[in-house]
């Protein structure tokens, strides 16, 4: 087994030669592989964390957490206080020990919520991979325990444990496919290839008798760049580029296996190095408590004040009242010390209890949501069967109150998967499953081609096209059925459209492939030439001679880029019209579409043609100028085919799901890796973008044109007045752009234009550009956002966002490991926010504001009896009482309130997304409804102690001679308080459950249960009070007491009753006109107000944002012809200037012959001269890393 670590040697062993000349370059700019030999230095391990804690951080880390918190501060500073021998009032433990307690149970849910992450981790640590060993032997290794300069074997479908240079493929030579959804989202696979001086190691034993050494630039986070060479022993250096990378996240397809060289593991991996941090997330109820909890410490500092000045000028007045107050001459009685024993006195203010009480209720709301059926996923199908993950509770709240979700699209809203609909041929739309019009289907093609109708010809030449003028491999199976290879989903999708009309792609050999017509016929097209796509020139052609002898060329590509190289001919336009109304159709129904072409092109003119391709073909200066000019000038009097339409497949109910997420005025941003036609084709099949909606393109070349395009049309937006409010606008602007747009100086301007618009899309961004948008959205607006993906690449910015939801997709696990809450489905979301969402936001708050409510009622009275024993510190009611206050008597109201009071069903909540505004607008829990609370709670407390006072005002005697002393009063006012603050729960409630009953009438009975028990055991227990014995037959045989237990509660609740009955019956809001709709069993809907507007604008506004492109006629030649893409739907997915060009790749293929599993033969030095992007002799030594497209014999 190697190790990262060199062990002792000879000083004259080359092996320790090597390895101290890696020491000394690692001093370097970079760092140095040896291959197959121990490594010079220590590199970091493959073992990854997203885990929040480890076993010696988390003592600290959660401490600081906690302690973030100024209610726990401010509790221990209270139990240390009370440490002080006679100064407390309450008792030495009665606030260290349940702070403690609160502390403890926090830190199991943190302890129990973070073991879930270790092992997820776990899992994938300890993932199995084949790693060589210096005997030529494949071993299998824990993923962990990868180190760099390992070689493994990685099999078809798994996932790269590290990053890897690829050395040896089973495909010829070296090539394979990569998927690299999971770092950039990209649809399409990528094809990359091995050096030629590796790429005929396929045998173990060879590999491993492989030496020499790999310098590679130290570890960094660009995903799409790689310097580097690797040296052979006695050979020299050969380049390495990002051509050769294998990256972790990435999977292989369609390849049986590769062996790769690690260089760089765990935390210095690309993928992980765009990751950041697990953030300590802290909800804004939270915050937006503490601030409250200064609040009430002022409050507390200044009845504490004044209650020691009481003290101190009835002290110095001149009266001796201690004949009754029995001061301790060891105590000390000083000012300072007066106050700190009102401090203590008061400091109830404060619940202690909330913290308790909210770690219950967050517990259990997040097993609600684990346990929603409705977010429930079975695909028996892929064998998923998963619920909703709530993998932190402390943000259960923030669901409430999302004004931004920022989405991926990969994996997230589509499925990764294209699925060929219907098509356009010669003016005749082939769609089953047609709503309007003529409804035909693939086998009316099919007959209507057999039987000579509606231009036969032309359906010729459409499934001719699709079986031909593609990239794609075949393959044949082990069970006789053929499998197709393809880096474009889209080429893949329409080879096997064709097969539903009985053509079929046979084989491939470098120099033709070979097809089945629908009639049995075998037909072979030799391949002239092929002239690739690109993002520029949106078409791909190929240049074939057809069986028959004819040259042809057969082009695809967007309809802005075909229609315009149309013949003049009557029949090379005839159905020119009628294609343009099927695009347009297609469109709507939110796919993907292609226009094809055809053009026959005479011998003498090909062979003229060639000979300039072929120069342009090795032209030293210029050549993709060259190129793409000689290409240009074949691709011309084109006849018009028809179009295809790929569905790229959504998700179940994503439309819907982003239609409500905007009904409910949330934001909704897609953030992707993928292709910006791509990604504007699917903003409008997931109803993004709609048709009627202006688009706005920013697409910059430099900083001073991205300011200039930001100013230009937000001053548009500013003379109408309409910067900040939600416009019929969608943005699209692309990673290259963002790197201006996101300069300190355009930020602003930026995000005033972003949050202007309806929509937002970005697309080819990075992990960290993603992660950035979400920051700066946090930043300029403080609106608490929402991240949503699938892949690795999502990490950053579901760790950024105030809230992170992770799809437990296809794509691995580690979005949903980072996440805050993982759901299966997006369609899901709409559930976790409207109806978990708000539902907890309601909850929790009236948690926090009825926890401050009850303990400032009960607490503030002892301010109020001050007054009355001298300012003496006194304590009203009997001290365990006041522990069993928040423990018992009025812990289970505030329960019921978190867990079972909803405003509207479910149902009702998922169905009218509109509900969401009062929870995202933060109306339940805020600053003016905290006072409001606190108010309340003050008028309470005068209620409820000087009504009881003044009917004990002239004194009470009973028969037994005992009179009533200040607990008989202490013991009546706590009474009145319980009864109250009950009831007043039930009066904030808006449902009633079981639970709610039995925590109100509950509560109120345990405590004359308790009353009663109490006042029976001293002095057989002498823990107990002494005064206390006795105290139920007192209170209970007293009419005094019955009449104030009867008028001070509905005195005191008076005023809210009637609140309550004015706001439900005057200013009725929509929740409430719901709630009372659905106790009376009524419609619903009619009560509904509705979602969001749209602005009445759209017409100037598009004016305003085509007048900016006037100034540049190139900009809006762009700016027109993408327009029409999008109304058009155009969009195709092919990886550009990948490591083999598409020319070159389909040449390398001969599946006519049998597949090699262990050595390849040689590729033969010489090169077509049809082939697209050949290299001259000259050239071909100087491109280490560029293959020449040739035969293999």
């Amino acid at each position: 087994m190697r190790s990262n670590v060199g062990g002792e040697a000879d000083q004259g062993n080359p092996r320790n030669a090597d390895a101290r000349a890696q020491a000394e370059e690692s001093d370097g700019q970079g760092r140095r592989i040896l291959i197959n030999l121990p490594q010079g230095q220590k590199y970091k391990s493959n073992e990854i964390s997203t885990a929040k804690y480890n076993l010696f951080t988390f003592i600290p880390k959660f401490l600081f957490e906690q302690f973030r918190r100024y209610a726990n501060i401010f509790f221990l500073c209270i139990g240390l206080l009370q440490q002080i021998p006679g100064v407390s009032p309450t008792g030495k433990y009665v606030t260290i020990v349940p702070l403690f307690v609160i502390l403890t149970i926090t830190a199991v849910k943190e302890m129990v919520e973070d073991i879930k992450r270790h092992k997820a981790d776990s899992k994938v640590n300890h993932t199995k991979v084949k790693v060589l060993t210096s005997a030529g032997d494949w071993i299998h290794k824990k993923w962990m325990e990868v180190c760099v300069g390992d070689i493994l074997n990685i099999e078809n479908s798994s996932f790269f444990p590290a990053d890897l240079i690829l050395l040896a493929s089973s495909e010829p030579q070296g090539m394979c496919y990569i998927e690299t959804a999971n770092l950039d989202g990209e649809t399409n696979l990528k094809i990359r290839s091995g050096l030629v001086c590796t790429s005929e190691l396929t045998d173990p034993k060879n590999l491993a008798r492989l030496t020499g050494q790999v310098e590679a630039e130290q570890p960094n986070r660009s995903l799409y760049e790689f310097a580097g060479n690797i040296v052979l022993s006695g050979e020299q250096a050969v380049p390495v580029s990002a051509t050769q990378m294998l990256l972790r996240g990435a999977r292989l397809r369609n390849t049986n296996w590769v062996h790769g060289l690690v260089v760089y593991t765990g935390h210095e991996s690309k993928l992980l190095m765009n990751s950041t941090k697990a953030p300590l997330k802290r909800s804004t109820v939270d915050i937006v408590t503490n601030y409250q909890i200064i609040f009430l410490f002022v409050i507390l500092v200044c009845l504490s004040l004044i209650s020691a000045i009481g003290n101190l000028v009835k002290g110095n007045n001149g009266e001796d009242h201690e004949f009754y107050i029995k001061a301790d001459s060891n105590l000390n009685n000083g000012f300072g010390w007066q106050f700190i024993t009102f401090f203590i006195l008061y400091n109830n203010l404060i619940p202690i209890s909330l913290q308790v009480t909210l770690e219950i209720v967050k517990f259990i709301q997040a097993y609600y949501m684990n346990w929603d059926e409705a977010m429930h996923y079975i695909d028996p199908e892929m064998g998923v069967d998963s619920y909703a993950l709530a993998r932190t509770s402390n943000l259960n709240e923030e669901l409430g109150q999302i004004k931004y979700v920022f989405s991926d699209k990969t994996g997230t809203l589509t499925r990764n998967v294209m699925e060929y609909k219907k098509c356009s041929v010669a003016g005749v739309m082939y769609d089953p499953e047609r709503e309007f019009g003529k409804q035909l289907g693939h086998k009316d093609l099919v007959d209507n081609l057999k039987q000579g109708t509606n231009s036969p010809e032309m359906i010729s030449d459409f499934l001719t096209l699709l079986t031909v003028c593609h990239t794609v491999i075949p393959e044949q199976g082990e069970d006789g059925v053929t499998r197709y290879n393809a880096a474009s989903p889209d080429e893949k999708a329409l080879v096997e459209g064709a097969e539903k009309y009985d053509y079929r792609f046979v084989a491939r050999r470098p120099e033709s492939v070979t097809i089945k017509t629908c009639a049995g016929k075998m037909e072979t097209y030799q391949v002239l030439n092929v002239i690739e796509f690109t993002s520029t020139r949106k078409r791909m052609s190929i240049v074939v001679k057809t069986p028959s002898g004819e040259i042809k060329l057969y082009i695809k590509g967007a309809d802005s880029v075909i229609l315009e190289r149309l013949g003049q001919n009557r029949e090379q336009r005839e159905h020119y019209d009628t294609t343009l109304n099927h695009l347009e159709e297609f469109a709507k129904c939110g796919l993907r579409t292609l226009c094809l072409g055809v053009a026959t092109i005479p011998l003498a003119q090909y062979e003229e043609w060639n000979r300039r391709w072929v120069v342009a073909s090795t032209a030293i200066n210029d050549r993709e100028e060259q190129i793409d000019e000689v290409a240009t000038s074949l691709e011309t009097n084109l006849t018009l085919i028809g179009a295809t339409a790929i569905e790229d497949k959504l998700q179940d109910q994503v439309p819907e799901t982003i239609e409500k997420l905007l009904e409910a005025n949330i934001h909704v941003w897609m953030l992707t890796g993928d292709k910006q036609e791509t990604a504007i084709n699917i903003a409008k099949s997931c109803r993004l973008h709609r048709d009627n909606s202006d688009l706005f393109i920013i697409n910059s070349r430099s900083p001073e044109e991205a300011r200039e395009e930001i100013q230009e049309q937000l001053k548009e937006l500013k003379k109408d007045g309409l910067v900040g409010k939600s416009n019929d606008i969608t943005l699209v602007t692309d990673g290259k752009s963002l790197n201006y747009t996101l300069l300190p100086d355009m930020r602003k301007d930026f995000i005033d234009l972003c949050t202007s618009c309806r929509a937002v899309v970005c697309c080819r961004v990075s992990p960290i550009q993603k992660a950035d948008m979400v920051e700066l959205v946090k930043e300029h607006t403080g609106a608490i956002t929402l991240s949503i993906g699938d892949g690795a690449n999502d990490v950053a910015m579901i760790q950024k966002a105030a809230v992170g939801v992770g799809i437990s997709g296809n794509e691995g696990l580690q979005a949903a490991n980072s996440a805050d809450f993982a759901i299966a489905q997006f369609r899901f979301l709409s559930r976790l926010l409207f109806v978990h969402g708000a539902w907890n936001y309601s909850r929790i708050s009236k948690v926090i504001l009825y926890s401050f409510y009850k303990n400032i009622t009960l607490y503030i009275i002892e301010l109020w009896f001050a007054i009355y024993n001298y300012w003496s510190g006194q304590v009203i009611y009997e001290r365990w009482t006041i522990g069993m206050y928040n423990l018992f008597f009025t812990s289970a109201p505030p329960v019921a309130l978190g867990l079972f009071d909803r405003t509207c069903t479910a149902a009702t909540r998922e169905e009218y997304p509109s509900l969401y505004h009062s929870t995202q607008k933060s109306e339940f829990f805020n600053h003016r409804e905290f006072w409001k609370w606190i108010a309340n709670s003050i008028v309470h407390s005068v209620l409820l102690f000087w009504l009881p006072q003044m009917a004990m005002y002239f004194g009470v005697s009973w028969e037994s001679g005992q009179t009533d002393g200040y607990l008989v009063l202490g013991n009546t006012v706590y009474t009145l308080v319980v009864v109250t603050t009950c009831l007043k729960a039930g009066i904030e409630m808006d449902a009633w459950t079981w639970f709610s009953h039995g925590s109100i009438w509950g509560s109120i009975a345990l405590w004359f249960l308790f009353l009663v028990i109490y006042s029976h055991i001293w002095p057989s227990a002498k823990f107990v009070a002494s005064n206390m014995a006795g105290m139920s037959e007192i209170l209970l045989s007293s009419p005094v007491f019955w009449f104030c237990l009867l008028l001070v509660p509905t005195v005191t609740l008076l005023a809210d009753v009637a609140f309550r009955a004015i706001k439900t019956t005057v200013f009725t809001t929509e929740t409430d006109k719901i709630r009372i709709a659905e106790v009376m069993n009524k419609e619903v809907a009619v009560y509904v107000e509705g979602g969001r507007r749209p602005i009445s604008e759209t017409s100037r506004l598009l004016r305003n944002v085509r007048k900016r492109f006037r100034k540049n006629k190139q900009r809006q030649e762009e700016q027109a012809t993408m327009e029409m893409d999008v109304r058009h739907g155009y969009a195709f997915s092919q990886e550009e200037a990948g490591a083999v060009s598409q020319g070159e790749y389909i040449r390398r293929y001969d599946t006519t012959r049998p597949r090699s599993t262990c050595t390849m033969p040689r590729v033969s030095g010489g090169s077509s001269p049809q082939s697209s992007h050949s290299l001259p002799p000259a050239t071909r030594s100087l491109s280490a890393h560029t293959h020449i497209p040739g035969r293999i014999v």
